[in-house]
């Protein structure tokens, strides 16, 4: 296919930037502190930098990387990579310096986007990959990269770059816990399409304004929410990172109606001195990610926000949303990760690669157009994750009759107990109901002589509570079947997560590996 035939007809998440600003070129698109950009104004910005790119040597399927937090810039060398076909690798910033080299490393990264203030952090890994040939600082470099060779030439015209549909859009890695990051590989497709259906399945429109608070680095916020608002012409307001005070003032001062946020954030937005004085009227929505929140949690989100809520539910090699725990099934199915998202075929799988019937638990495993290429240079992991013709989550589940999905619990985290399974997830649930003084609960297997595995509690109070283990305990007995309650409760003051607020408990096992 020649390249005229090519830019007609193509999916590029670019494209989705590039008809936005040509069908509402006035509309806000990205604000980010004192900077505002038009549609217009924002496109002009990216199509600078990709033809600066272009100058610079990078084409279609070279790898960039991206170490940068939330901003307008972020998203700007990500779509300016979309319309040249080069591929974005964001850089996880919690990551340590050897996984950022080896994932530079890994990637084939020709060059490195970085911001100011990150330069010192990143110079070690970048020093010890050879191939790394460019390091773009962020603004002076960016800037330079945008002006134009020739001084009388408009470089805010579109670029013109063959991409093919399956082309890799990113290289998105996930997050490392026993070893190394895989890559996953984004397509255009893939992305493109996920962006459509998170879009239209929530009902996303061109007057919404979403506020980005969590990591542009991760896919969540980029791809479930960014991309989506871009592709309807939405208007994205750019966090540095959550703070209470400062999403609440956001929202009152700029009418925000849409926020995206872990189920902790908003029950501190909700304990903030400052959250009843504030005017939050303009929400129509408000998402949460990672676990469904406890029962006292979403009735007290629900009564003080007063807008919908709704679980977004899914994982990076998806794109990310596979289900959507909706607003009509908040309290009806207290728990549950919801129903598919459009496009996105769901089904339960048993160890023989049978699909089972609703009510019986297995592995939960996908189909759809969202699905990721495959993981970059790992035949194997690939061949693994697809096996039987479906994507495998790696999650457990089962449907109920009524068609809601509900999550018991990653494979890795089943505690083997005594000869019994126990899911983890289902005892962090019953310490969330027993005692409304923990603030935040993980539970998992520890090694022990005579169980194999001890169920094991870490809480961690609610500011100004104290918890008594063995009252905790006592609770729990009421509620849960004997093998199921923990051994011990550990009281901790905080727990260990990832960057993007992911409870680590492969460290909090190492941590209390020798407790019994």
């Amino acid at each position: 296919m020649n390249l005229a035939r090519n830019l007609i007809g193509r999916i590029n998440v670019g494209d989705s930037l590039t008809r936005t600003a040509a069908s509402r070129p006035d509309q806000l698109a990205v604000v980010d502190g004192d900077r505002r950009f038009t549609y217009a104004e924002f496109n002009a910005y990216v199509n600078r930098l990709a033809h600066g790119l272009t100058a610079t040597g990078y084409a279609r399927g070279e790898a960039l990387a991206l170490a940068s937090g939330n901003s307008a810039d972020f998203l700007a060398v990500y779509y300016a990579c979309a319309k040249l076909g080069v591929v974005c690798v964001p850089v996880n910033l919690g990551w340590r310096p050897d996984e950022v080299a080896y994932v530079l490393g890994h990637s084939r990264a020709r060059g490195i986007v970085v911001e100011t203030q990150l330069v010192t952090a990143m110079q070690d890994a970048i020093a010890t990959v050879p191939g790394v040939r460019d390091v773009i600082v962020v603004p002076d470099d960016l800037a330079d990269l945008c002006a134009p060779g020739d001084r009388t030439a408009d470089n805010s015209k579109e670029p013109e770059a063959f991409v093919d549909d399956r082309d890799a859009l990113s290289y998105l890695y996930t997050s490392g816990t026993t070893s190394f990051p895989k890559g996953v590989v984004g397509s255009h497709v893939a992305i493109y399409l996920e962006s459509m259906s998170a879009a239209l399945d929530s009902g996303w429109r061109s007057g919404d304004r979403f506020a980005a608070m969590m990591p542009m680095f991760h896919t969540a916020q980029l791809n479930a929410f960014c991309t989506p608002a871009i592709m309807v012409g939405a208007t994205i307001y750019v966090l540095r990172g959550f703070d209470p005070a400062a999403l609440l003032g956001l929202i009152e001062r700029e009418r925000i109606t849409q926020i995206f946020g872990l189920p902790m954030m908003f029950r501190a937005a909700l304990d903030h001195e400052d959250f009843a004085g504030r005017d939050l009227s303009s929400l129509r929505r408000a998402v949460y990610a990672m676990a469904p929140m406890p029962d006292d949690l979403i009735r007290r989100c629900l009564d003080g926000f007063g807008c919908d809520f709704a679980l977004l539910f899914g994982q990076t090699e998806m794109s990310p949303i596979t289900t959507l725990f909706r607003p009509e099934h908040q309290l009806s199915h207290i728990g549950a990760v919801g129903t598919p998202l459009l496009g996105v075929q769901v089904a339960i799988m048993g160890p023989d690669g049978a699909l089972l019937p609703p009510g019986e638990t297995g592995e939960i495993v996908y189909r759809g157009p969202s699905t990721m290429s495959g993981y970059l240079d790992n035949e194997e992991a690939t061949a693994k994750a697809f096996a039987h013709g479906w994507f495998h989550s790696g999650d457990v589940g089962r449907f109920g009759d009524d068609g809601v999905l509900w999550f018991t619990d990653r494979y890795k985290d089943v505690i083997k107990t005594g000869g019994e399974n126990v899911a983890s997830i289902e005892v962090e649930k019953a310490i969330y109901a027993a005692d409304p003084r923990v603030a935040e609960t993980v539970v998992v297997g520890l090694p022990h002589r005579h169980w194999s595995e001890a169920i094991t509690a870490v809480v961690v109070p609610r500011p100004g509570e104290t918890i008594d283990p063995a009252e905790l305990i006592t609770a729990l007995k009421g509620t849960l079947d004997g093998y199921k309650v923990p051994k011990t409760v550990i009281v901790a003051d905080q727990l260990p997560k990832t960057s993007t607020g992911k409870i680590q408990k492969n460290v909090l096992r190492s941590e209390h590996a020798d407790h019994y």
